[in-house]
C-alpha cells in the first residue's frame, strides 16, 4: 500500500473496508447467544450479552433471565456498546476521511487514537463478562466461552491492529503522496 500510495485504486479503501469487517464482527457478537455455552448437546446453558437461558432436560423449556439485572451484566453490556460505538464512529470517519482527494494525515491520526479508546472499552466489557459470570452465576456441567464471544475479542484485536496502522501511516505521508525520489541502491562508476 505504502509503495503504490493511497490513490492506487486497489489500496485506498483497504483501511476502512477493515473497520467495515470489524462492524460485523461486532454486530455478530452483540447479536449472537453464543457467548456462554454448555458444552455437550443438548445444550443446557446458553448466554448472550444480554441473558442466559437454562433448560433442567433435553425436551424442557428454556427459563431465561436478564443479565442487566446485575450490576457487572450492566457494565459489561456498556462498555463493549460504548466501544462498539466508537468502532462505527471510525468507521463513518474512515470514509469520509478517504473519500477526501487530499488526505489530512493528521485526521488520519486521529482516527487511530479513537480506536485505541474503541479497544480499551471493549477489552474492559469482555474481560468484565467472564470473570463476575462465572463468579456469580451458578453453572452446571461444563461450560466454554464460544463463538460469539470469540467474534467479540476479534472485533477487539482488529481495533488494537487497525489503530496501530492508522496511528503510524501519517509517518509516511511523502512516500504515499510521491513527493520522494527513489533510492537506487547500484551506482555506476
Amino acid at each position: 500500500m505504502v509503495k503504490y500510495g493511497l490513490d492506487y485504486t486497489r489500496c485506498r479503501w483497504i483501511l476502512p473496508l477493515l473497520l467495515g469487517i470489524g462492524v460485523i464482527f461486532g454486530i455478530i457478537a452483540l447479536a449472537g447467544w453464543g457467548w456462554l455455552e454448555s458444552q455437550t448437546l443438548p445444550y443446557v446453558l446458553q448466554a448472550s450479552l444480554w441473558q442466559i437461558c437454562r433448560r433442567a432436560d433435553q425436551g424442557g423449556e428454556w427459563s431465561c433471565e436478564s443479565l442487566m439485572g446485575y450490576a457487572w451484566g450492566r457494565a459489561a453490556a456498556a462498555t463493549y456498546l460504548v466501544g462498539f460505538l466508537l468502532l462505527v464512529i471510525c468507521f463513518a470517519l474512515a470514509i469520509i476521511a478517504f473519500a477526501i482527494d487530499t488526505l489530512r494525515f493528521n485526521f488520519i491520526r486521529g482516527i487511530g487514537g479513537l480506536l485505541f479508546v474503541a479497544a480499551v472499552f471493549s477489552i474492559m466489557g469482555l474481560v468484565i463478562y467472564p470473570v463476575k459470570f462465572s463468579s456469580e452465576i451458578e453453572m452446571t456441567g461444563i461450560n466454554m466461552f464460544s463463538w460469539a464471544y470469540g467474534f467479540g475479542w476479534t472485533t477487539a484485536i482488529m481495533e488494537i491492529c487497525l489503530g496501530f496502522f492508522f496511528c503510524c501511516l501519517p509517518n509516511y505521508e511523502d512516500q504515499i503522496l510521491g513527493n520522494v525520489k527513489p533510492t537506487y541502491f547500484y551506482s555506476s562508476p
